[in-house]
């Protein structure tokens, strides 16, 4: 195809990408702006294709349908809640892609010439590092929200030294492959190199900071798709991976600030540990009160301004349709429903805002915890379905916590507090939470979606 066709496909392609993104910063035009992107994507690879017949047509439709089988069955098998867990896996193959791709286009170079150009062979270095430590990141991140790695940091004696030297090994490695490109088993030595440090930069990091790592790995996958971009001279993958990396490192720092970890902190691992803490039995023993749909039915028959505190818990049971329906009823009966929304409530930013979405609960009552912090003292009842750390007062009160500093929603503030949640167990951070001993907290105890459906029969009874 003549370049200035390729290029100018190209350019709407970008700008779709663009408007794509804008779209999805906000939930009414969402869906608008994943279709963007999707036909800024469908032009850039169709152009490619057309324009680079390296292989056969067979090949490549081969692939399309095996990508398609396998996306179909990941989209009517994988449940909300292990999406999280998705993410963290297709950021894992951005970078993995990345890598052998750039591995690929090395081999091709050095066939025919043996000095391929320097911007080739410094942005496969990059590609090569990147993409494997990417990989291999991620994989560790599946395993701890999966529950197949546990979710402590794992610790050891001198382990951001070990971690520096393999940085610095794999720097050397790849200075080596820039300046000898030849030395192919450099470069495969370096990503393995590279791969061991994604996996030692991750494991040392706890599963309640999860949701900052998966950002940061899909800025890293953006970034290594960036950089094979200028591997294969491609115009649209240099900027779709730039535009993925910048709202990565974007969305990192918005997930830092809301768990109150510096970017620095999530570049070098190690953060995360749980500390010595005080024991459950001393924080909840003969406080702890429970109540049960009736009553927490009459509570709501009685109020005038209700929050609803949706985390992990909601995702785990379900509960999103049968909240709705809650929501609904008070609606009805002329009572103000809102929704309180934490950054980081869930496994992976905006958990919440999607199942809420998929239950069609209006965007409009879906505040942010700036915007609720302040009226929490006016809240007759907040309801915590599923949530806890984000709501542990510890966060405000203990210098020595965990997760000392970490904004929280004050629902300690509101005139009555229910937490449905089925057990006393602590959240993430493996920490008791005194919001479940507190004077105005009912504790109800159960399966969140069945809890929801309990009370919304109370209020009809009642």
């Amino acid at each position: 195809m003549p370049p200035a066709v390729v290029n100018f496909t190209y350019l709407v392609a970008a700008v779709l990408f663009i408007l794509g993104l804008k779209g999805l910063g906000h939930p009414r035009t969402a869906v608008r702006g994943n279709l963007l992107g999707a036909i800024g994507m469908l032009l850039a690879v169709v152009v490619t294709l057309l324009d680079r017949n390296i292989v056969g047509y067979e090949v490549i439709i081969a692939g399309f349908v095996i990508g398609a089988a396998v996306g179909a069955v990941m989209a009517m098998r994988v449940q909300m809640t292990a999406m999280p867990q998705l993410v963290a896996v297709f950021n894992g193959f951005g970078g993995i892609a990345s890598t052998l791709v750039a591995g690929a286009a090395l081999m091709e170079a050095t066939l025919v010439t043996s000095a391929p150009a320097l911007q080739m062979t410094v942005a496969t270095v990059f590609s090569g590092i990147v993409g494997a430590v990417t990989f291999w990141g991620s994989l560790v991140a599946f395993g701890k929200l999966q529950g197949f790695v546990s979710g402590q940091p794992v610790r050891y004696k001198g382990e951001q030294i070990v971690k520096v030297l393999l940085l610095a090994t794999a720097l050397v490695l790849g200075v080596l492959v820039v300046m000898r490109p030849t030395g192919i088993d450099l470069y495969w030595i370096m990503a393995g190199v590279s791969s061991l440090l994604g996996i030692l930069l991750v494991i040392s990091i706890g599963g309640a900071d999860m949701p900052v790592v998966i950002a940061l790995l899909n800025s890293y996958s953006g970034l290594a798709a960036a950089s094979t971009g200028f591997v294969l001279s491609n115009n649209v993958l240099i900027i779709a991976g730039s535009l993925v990396g910048a709202s990565g490192v974007i969305l990192t720092n918005i997930m830092c600030k809301a768990m109150n970890r510096s970017l620095a902190n999530v570049l070098f691992g190690g953060f995360g540990e749980i500390q010595e803490v005080e024991k459950a039995d001393d924080v909840y023993a003969g406080k702890v009160k429970a109540t049960s749909p009736d009553e927490v039915g009459m509570l709501m028959d009685g109020a005038q301004r209700v929050v609803i505190v949706p985390g992990y818990g909601m995702a785990v049971s379900q509960a999103q349709h049968a909240v709705r329906d809650l929501t609904n009823l008070l609606d009805s009966k002329g009572i103000e429903v809102e929704f309180a929304i934490h950054p980081v409530a869930g496994r992976m930013p905006g958990h919440m805002n999607v199942l809420l979405a998929e239950a069609d609960i209006p965007y409009d009552q879906l505040k942010e915890m700036d915007e609720i912090n302040p009226t929490m003292p006016q809240a007759d009842l907040a309801i915590v379905l599923g949530a806890n750390d984000v709501v542990n007062p510890l966060a405000n009160t203990d210098p020595s916590s965990p997760i000392a500093g970490m904004p929280i929603i004050n629902v300690d503030q509101a005139k009555t507090v229910v937490v449905v949640k089925r057990s006393l167990s602590p959240g993430f951070a493996g920490i008791p939470n005194p919001l479940f001993a507190a004077d105005n907290t009912l504790m109800l105890f159960g399966d969140g979606k069945k809890m929801a459906q309990e009370i919304v029969r109370a209020i009809k009874e009642s």
